[in-house]
């Protein structure tokens, strides 16, 4: 009786699977059939029936694999391709149309009816959606590939390279004097400091700069804070009608600095966050409401050119010198705290935060995880915030001019005064 019941099961199973069959074929097969449409009826080589049936029959494929023979699904793929070509081939007499783009979404078609039977009808399914979003956006697609640069290409290739390629193949151990040192975890970092830039750039490349002063600091900020903040201060100084614009973008970028530490917190030690996430809400509202402010009272002329953040996105040689960066700052981190306790980690936060306050958030992020203390790590975060922002600050009145200077300088210091105190008394 239980085996007459789980045959009666299984009978029903294969039978709702060859339905989902049916059905992804259906879904390619509309979005096929309806870009087909203005054809007449007998002109197109398949519509919604025929991507219907080639689901079916991949399903069936799969059946017989199981039941009767393993060459099933080999045969019948193999006829359903041989059927596919020459139809296109017979299609090219009448259409000069070279793409290959139906004949692939077929043979797909079949293989999603095979794994919706034999694997798995979830995985069919994302599977078949996605392959019919692809297909529908055609132009779209195009238009991306059209607007995109070489040197975009380029960096994309080079963001797979050193994630997906690389990483995978350092060491995953703790190495160097104190343990401090683990491949991986270095360049794993290296990878997302990569990622963030990569995604900054390309935001404003999509959008543009024509949105707003607010929006071009906020992605300029989130790429690279120090570059837009040279770039506003030149400007600012060939156009000084426009320094309170110049001066918003300034603050609003440096004030994305903040919200940028508090993910890479919460990627290398969560813990941190409930101490660091105070002084950096802190800082972020003292930089970001005056920003606000200065803009809504000069908003007439809120048109800024877009920020030369570097004419590559992802460059591997900035990806290097920063791993090479990382790496001291940790061998550093590890003797000055066995030398001089606390004091020797503020005072190479404060030395590192001079250039880059990432490399020395990431350093004293991980090495919360094992040695140091979770106040001593948040408060040389905040110092390396502080740091480079003031940097930031003169590179605002010295390369730009007096005016934009003091624009950026009194929220500067309140926000910078305001972190470290809140960051004392926690």
């Amino acid at each position: 009786m239980d085996d007459v019941a789980s045959q009666f099961l299984t009978a029903n199973q294969t039978i709702l699977h060859l339905f989902v069959a049916l059905l992804l074929g259906a879904i390619i097969g509309l979005e096929r059939g309806w870009d087909a449409r203005e054809q007449k009826s007998g002109e197109r080589i398949a519509g919604i029936r025929t991507f219907s049936l080639t689901g079916l029959l991949g399903g069936i494929s799969a059946v017989l694999a199981q039941e009767i023979t393993p060459w099933a699904f080999p045969v019948l793929l193999l006829s359903v391709v041989a059927m596919a070509i020459v139809a296109y081939s017979e299609r090219l007499d009448h259409i000069r149309n070279f793409s290959i783009t139906g004949m692939v979404g077929m043979t797909l078609t079949f293989c999603f009816g095979a794994i919706a039977v034999a694997v798995d009808p979830v995985m069919a399914t994302a599977a078949a959606v996605i392959t019919a979003l692809i297909l529908d956006n055609k132009e779209e697609i195009h238009s991306w590939v059209n607007k995109l640069k070489a040197h975009e290409l380029d960096a994309a290739l080079k963001l797979l390279l050193i994630s997906v390629v690389m990483l995978p193949l350092l060491p995953n151990e703790a190495m160097g004097p104190g343990g401090v040192l683990n491949p991986r975890e270095i360049w794993w970092m290296v990878v997302m400091i990569a990622s963030l830039s990569f995604i900054g750039y390309f935001a404003m490349r999509v959008a543009g700069t024509r949105k707003g002063i607010l929006f071009t600091g906020l992605f300029g900020g989130l790429s690279s804070s120090t570059a837009l903040t040279l770039h506003f201060a030149r400007q600012a100084k060939l156009y000084p009608a426009l320094n309170a614009q110049f001066a918003t973008g300034i603050l609003i970028a440096c004030g994305t600095m903040f919200p940028r530490i508090l993910v890479y917190c919460f990627v290398i030690n969560r813990d941190l966050l409930p101490s660091l996430v105070w002084p950096v809400v802190v800082m972020s509202i003292l930089l970001y409401v005056p920003a606000i402010v200065i803009w809504q009272r000069n908003s007439g002329a809120n048109q800024v050119s877009q920020p030369t953040l570097g004419q590559n996105p992802l460059d591997l040689k900035s990806a290097l010198v920063f791993g090479i960066l990382l790496t001291v700052i940790l061998l550093l981190g590890d003797f000055l705290e066995n030398w001089l306790g606390n004091t020797g980690v503020y005072v190479l936060a404060a030395t590192s935060g001079i250039a880059d306050v990432d490399a020395i958030t990431l350093s004293l992020g991980r090495m919360s995880n094992t040695s140091l203390a979770m106040d001593t790590a948040v408060m040389g975060i905040v110092i390396a915030a502080t740091t480079n922002n003031l940097v930031k600050s003169g590179m605002a009145w010295v390369i730009g001019n007096r005016q934009t200077g003091l624009y950026v300088a009194g929220p500067m210091l309140l926000s910078l005064g305001a972190g470290l105190l809140v960051a004392w008394l926690q």
